[in-house]
Order: structure tokens, then C-alpha cells, then sequence
């Protein structure tokens, strides 16, 4: 971490995926890490004027539990000098919404098991601790080019189209440890996505406009599908595979290698690819067309 300004979270700026947090981490020009009362003050500063949850980060509390700590006292237990949790700190920055939705899922989802006497976490707690960790919100208009790539058509999605992906597609990360895994990507690097239509309206939004909109979205979203969401409705997504990530991809060989491009799973190859026009957790959502009104 104090090798020099290439190791600092300014450095990552550029990079493809980081473009939600580039603001943020250009910030930090500096190899080491902020402390928690820098991460305090940038998250009050990055949700001014919004009608959203107030939130420190404070040091670790030896026992507590991590989504109760943070529903209880609204105070996120991050480490100091650790990569990973400074991700998350940026994640509720520019996903505060989303964020308090997943926590307040989590403790809601915790107290009606322990109510029902069921052990364990669920297949709910499981889903939302994935999509935290790796999730990545696809938001596109073209629900062919979404389909595509949710049925795990690769190289027709990423390669023979990569032009309609570009121009109508939007990689969005939520998930703090992909963001972390991405300072040193590898092959086979996975995230977890949900899939979103919208029309060309949203795609000419100034970027900050988008982002504050699929955050108010998605938290809502989060909440209408709790019933149903496990981690097997989660699609994976290789995300070296998204144009530019990495200079290995301009070629149509690159998607024919099966280790990080695989086919969709046997049992559900039978059903037909263009039956529905787009994949199960977006399937019952329409084209949103008043974005400028959702806060």
C-alpha cells in the first residue's frame, strides 16, 4: 500500500468499472488508505441534500454482528487500511439507497427465521450477501443484447455485437469485493448480475443522474423481489469479458475459452433462448420512461 501513487485509490480512477467511484477515488491521491473520519466526512458530503440514512464507520466491534451493528447503531464496521472495506465505505457512497435496503433486508430477514425457529441464513441473507459482495446492475435498452448475455451467449453478446452492447449498455458495480478483485483482475473474475431494461431516456442522463437513479431503482427492486430472490436467480457474469476491462478481449477467441465463458447449464439449454426477452429478475419489468422524477 505504500509503494507509491500507482497503489493509490487515485490510480484506479481510469480503469473500466470504477467509473461510478472515479470521483470519489480521485480523491485519494495519496498509497495510503482514508481513516475513518475521512470515509465519515466523504459519505455526508457524497449524500448532501439527499433524503437518505446517516452513517458513520467505525472500528470493528469484537463479536457483534456485522448487519444488526449497522441497523442498530448506523455505524458500519470497516478496518482501517484494508482495501476491501474501503470499497464497501465507497459503495455507500454512491449506493446508499441500496445499501440500507440490503441491511434492513438482512435484519428483517435474521429475525423472521430466528421467529420461526429456522437455522441458518436462507436463501435470501445468501443472495444479498452475494450481490453486496459481486453484484453488478446491467442496465441496457436493448433487451436482446440483455437476454444474450443472461443465457450466456458470450460471444454473440460481447464479441459479434459488441457495438449495440456499447452504445446501449451500462455495467453498473454494487459489489465492493469486485471492485477490490479488479486492482488485480484474473482470469475467471465473476460478478453477480441483475438485469435491467430501460429506454434510450435513461442512457442520455448526465453519469451522476444515472447512477442516483438506479440507486433509488434497485432498492426498490430489491425490496418487491425479497420473496423470491436466492442466489440461483443471481446470473454470473465474467467481467473480464465486458469490452475494454481487458486488451485480451479484442479477439473472438478470447470468448471460446470455457474456463471463464461457460455455456448455460444443462438443464436449462432445453428451454429456447429467445422465448422471453429478457432474463428472469428483470423479465417483469417495463421500460421506465420518467426517470428525471425518481429521486
Amino acid at each position: 500500500m505504500k509503494a507509491g501513487a500507482d497503489n493509490a485509490p487515485a490510480a484506479l480512477a481510469q480503469r473500466p468499472l470504477f467509473d461510478a467511484i472515479a470521483h470519489l477515488l480521485m480523491r485519494f491521491p495519496a498509497p495510503e488508505l482514508p481513516g475513518l473520519v475521512e470515509l465519515d466526512a466523504l459519505y455526508a458530503e457524497a449524500t448532501a441534500g439527499a433524503d437518505v440514512r446517516q452513517l458513520r464507520f467505525v472500528a470493528p466491534v469484537e463479536g457483534a454482528a456485522y448487519e444488526a451493528h449497522i441497523a442498530r447503531h448506523d455505524a458500519v464496521p470497516t478496518r482501517p487500511a484494508d482495501w476491501h472495506d474501503f470499497f464497501n465505505a465507497m459503495a455507500w457512497c454512491v449506493w446508499p439507497r441500496s445499501k440500507s435496503t440490503c441491511n434492513r433486508l438482512h435484519l428483517q430477514a435474521s429475525e423472521a427465521r430466528s421467529a420461526a425457529g429456522l437455522s441458518g441464513r436462507g436463501p435470501l441473507r445468501d443472495a444479498l450477501t452475494q450481490f453486496d459482495e459481486c453484484g453488478v446492475l446491467v442496465v441496457g435498452c436493448d433487451a436482446e443484447i440483455l437476454h444474450l448475455l443472461a443465457v450466456h451467449e458470450w460471444e454473440e453478446a460481447l464479441w459479434t455485437h459488441r457495438s449495440r452492447l456499447l452504445d446501449c449498455t451500462r455495467f453498473l458495480v454494487f459489489g465492493h469485493a469486485s471492485w477490490d478483485q479488479l486492482r488485480a483482475p484474473f482470469t475467471g473474475l465473476c460478478a453477480k448480475a441483475i438485469y435491467r431494461q430501460v429506454d434510450e431516456t435513461w442512457l442520455a442522463l448526465p453519469a451522476a443522474q444515472r447512477q442516483a437513479e438506479a440507486d433509488a431503482w434497485l432498492a426498490e427492486y430489491l425490496v418487491g423481489i425479497a420473496d423470491e430472490l436466492a442466489p440461483r436467480l443471481l446470473k454470473p457474469l465474467p467481467l473480464l469479458g465486458i469490452p475494454g476491462v481487458t486488451p485480451a478481449s479484442e479477439s473472438a477467441d478470447y470468448y471460446r475459452d470455457r474456463r471463464q465463458f461457460r455455456p448455460l447449464p444443462q438443464e436449462e439449454r432445453g428451454r429456447d433462448r429467445h422465448a422471453d426477452a429478457l432474463p428472469p429478475l428483470a423479465r417483469r419489468v417495463r421500460p421506465d420512461s420518467e426517470f428525471s422524477s425518481r429521486k
